[in-house]
């Protein structure tokens, strides 16, 4: 691609590549070539996007804000955003969006979003910042969404995989209709510490750890066979696992600050649940870590 559209960085075997377009990460291979992130195949064209500056979606798609009425969609615009480059290295880079005259009509703050990708021998670490560049307090949600192949390796069977946990996740999960937050939750799925996969686990939509106990879990086949990863998050505190209900062949791992709207809420946006509120010249600094390895 021209025009500086990806970066390509590179640590030991390990490669990713991202592209400004939504400062998404779009392949992650080790040095055996195995490619871990989902390849925006037409059952899901999306690899890794940032949701920014919401998570999920909002009743009839309307954000409030001092009487007036905006438009916004489905996990916010940053994924369809083309962000600037910040720096461009062997390793590293750091990509940057900031708001304009564009944003500012959908959602009427001053923020600054900056996302650094580090690659190292073991993995690729993810840091964002949401700098509030305004003179009011900036509610904002933000979410990870990267999606991976499942299964990791051709010809082994969804089901042999599961996620395992750092804690014991006994809390209730969350689930949404019509991409609205329900007030009912289901038992956790959880046994323990382990979460087996299923097709048949998403069939109403994602399962939502609200909040999430653990701060990493590791995706993998039961026996640890062929190639593995574990995600681990700092600042988020919740997670969404989503799959179509219909079957696709990837798995998205979530780390989020925020959700969709509950059911029944339509008030003010700087009164919706979960949402980060940051002071006029602060910021907040969630990251997660992608660790991948082969058995």
């Amino acid at each position: 691609m021209g025009d500086h559209a990806c970066r390509r960085i590179r640590s030991g075997g390990l490669t990713a590549t991202i592209k400004a377009h939504g400062a998404e990460l779009c392949s992650l291979k080790d040095g055996g070539g195995v490619e871990f992130v989902w390849q925006a195949e037409p059952a899901w064209p999306r690899h890794a996007p940032l949701l920014f500056p919401i998570v999920g979606r909002l009743a009839n798609d309307e954000m409030r804000h001092r009487g007036k009425t905006y438009r916004m969609t489905q996990h916010g615009f940053a994924r369809d955003s083309r962000f600037a480059w910040v720096e461009r290295g062997e390793n590293r880079c750091t990509l940057a969006l900031e708001d304009s005259e564009a944003t500012r009509a959908l959602y009427p703050f001053a923020f600054r979003l900056t996302a650094t990708y580090a690659i190292d021998a073991a993995g690729l670490d993810l840091s964002l910042t949401v700098a509030n560049t305004g003179k009011e307090t900036l509610p904002v949600s933000l979410g990870g969404h990267p999606a991976f192949n499942w299964p990791l390796q051709p010809g082994m069977s969804k089901e042999s995989y599961a996620l395992t946990f750092t804690n014991e996740e006994p809390s209730p999960v969350r689930r949404v209709e019509g991409g609205l937050l329900l007030a009912a939750t289901d038992p956790s799925p959880v046994r323990g510490t382990v979460l087996p996969l299923s097709e048949s686990l998403f069939t109403n939509d994602a399962v939502i750890l609200d909040p999430v106990n653990s701060h990493a879990v590791r995706y993998a086949a039961g026996q640890g066979a062929g190639p593995w990863l574990k995600m681990s998050w700092r600042g988020f505190r919740e997670l969404g696992v989503w799959s179509k209900p219909t079957g696709a062949p990837f798995l998205c791992i979530e780390p989020w600050r925020g959700y969709a709207s509950p059911v029944g809420f339509d008030g003010e946006f700087s009164d919706k649940p979960g949402l980060m509120h940051i002071a006029p010249g602060a910021n907040e600094e969630l990251s997660y870590r992608i660790e991948v390895g082969s058995s």
